[in-house]
């Protein structure tokens, strides 16, 4: 079976990561948190992968340039 990367919805990543909205979207700005995939028009979400990556290691996460 192959190795889909989900896609997980805000809900989720605040959920598992146990940070606020507010402080979520200041990581994003700042490079140390993951960034969004677009998965609709007016969707977003973030691949469970980064995720998982950030969870590992949140003081050492550096956005990595596509």
């Amino acid at each position: 079976m192959a190795n889909l990367d989900r896609i997980v919805r805000l809900k989720t990543v605040l959920a598992r990561t146990g940070l606020s909205r507010s402080t979520l979207y200041r990581k994003i700005s700042e490079g140390s948190f993951p960034k969004q995939v677009p998965i609709s028009a007016h969707g977003a979400g973030w691949r469970e992968s980064s995720i998982n990556r950030w969870i590992s290691d949140p003081a050492g996460y550096r956005h990595e340039a596509s």
